[in-house]
């Protein structure tokens, strides 16, 4: 089977218990999580070949790591093993109402962060892959680790494999000496598939699309139209362009629904009113996975593509941790229009 190969980190993640602020009570609940990890493991519960492709501590939390992607199909030979080395951290304090989730980082000098790219043999990681993705977090973390990514990506599109880029700007992690567009342009130019919202394409391309208010509420479709339109014409590689949009009413309520700048057409999904959120983090990462999945599997209709990967990251924010741990046959109830929520017996 063809695989899908993702690269960047994965993170220790501490939460705090249900919506209380970090540290109101002395408790932390301990799983794993990462943009580039999240779309493996989904891959995986969908079906897809899926390997992940990181630099983690050679010792018990490395491992564990390790393990934790492992009981969910997903391949990890390619994994590096470093010794002394440190997985990164971050802290979640869950929102609600009009209180916003926070997320605290402590992931300076990972072991992701120090990896070179010649730490990673490409050539071999990507034989018989069909799809390489990335996300925009990866870079931001060191210049190593943005050049092993754009190495990683040079070698996909001389092998003639799809590469998709989930733009993911993270003001908190652009710390090294470079702004994020000086970066994100040079990889986006060996991109086949961007996938973002509406702030990862101002900020890390610069491209702006004027009549766009991610503030208000509403989002009109139309305007993304011309956002994507933008972003292809200043990046003639890219054929594809798929955008998230949220509509945030609160912490806890939130409207969701995306967009498509496809080979054949622009498409729009239907909206589905997302209420008593769970646990949004990773949402962006289980609709990159549906974009990827949805792609291999309906490469002859973009919209069927983009209603999967609508209907999975919708289900996602019912879910908590970073991973969706939602089946293919769900995914496909609630795109058919099955979100009832009844017992199934």
């Amino acid at each position: 089977m063809a695989k899908t190969v993702t690269f960047g980190e994965i993170m220790l993640r501490l939460k705090s218990p249900e919506h209380e602020r970090l540290f109101q009570s002395p408790l932390l609940e301990a799983t794993f999580g990462g943009g580039e990890a999240n779309v493996a493991v989904s891959l995986s519960i969908f079906g897809k070949d899926a390997a992940f492709v990181t630099s983690v501590p050679d010792n018990a939390v490395g491992e564990a790591a390790i393990d934790e992607l492992r009981k969910h199909g997903v391949d990890t030979k390619f994994i590096n093993k470093v010794k002394g080395g440190r997985l990164g951290i971050y802290f979640l304090e869950t929102g609600a109402c009009a209180r916003p989730s926070l997320v605290v980082y402590d992931r300076a000098e990972s072991c992701i962060a120090k990896a070179k790219a010649s730490d990673f043999d490409w050539n071999s990681i990507l034989k018989d892959a069909e799809w390489f993705h990335v996300t925009g977090i990866t870079p931001a973390l060191s210049q190593d680790a943005a050049d092993a990514a754009l190495d990683a990506m040079k070698i996909a599109k001389s092998a003639g494999v799809t590469v998709s880029m989930d733009l993911n700007y993270r003001k908190k992690l652009w710390n090294y000496g470079k702004k994020a567009p000086e970066v994100m342009r040079e990889l986006v130019k060996y991109t086949d598939v961007v996938i973002a919202n509406e702030e990862d394409i101002q900020m890390c391309l610069g491209i702006t699309a004027d009549s766009v208010d991610v503030t208000k509420g509403h989002l009109e479709t139309e305007d993304y139209r011309k956002l994507t339109d933008k972003v292809k014409a200043e990046f003639p590689n890219v054929k594809i362009v798929a955008v998230t949009l949220r509509e945030s009413k609160s912490a806890d309520t939130n409207g969701w629904s995306a967009v498509l700048s496809g080979k054949t057409g622009f498409y729009s999904s239907k909206k589905y009113a997302i209420n008593d959120i769970i646990d949004r983090v990773g949402g962006g990462d289980s609709f990159s996975a549906g974009i990827i999945y949805g792609l291999q599997e309906y490469a002859d209709n973009e919209q069927q593509a983009l209603e999967f990967a609508v209907a999975a990251s919708a289900l996602k924010h019912t879910i908590p941790g970073d991973f969706n741990l939602t089946r293919k046959s769900e995914v496909l109830a609630l795109a058919g229009g099955d979100g009832s929520g009844r017992v199934q017996r």
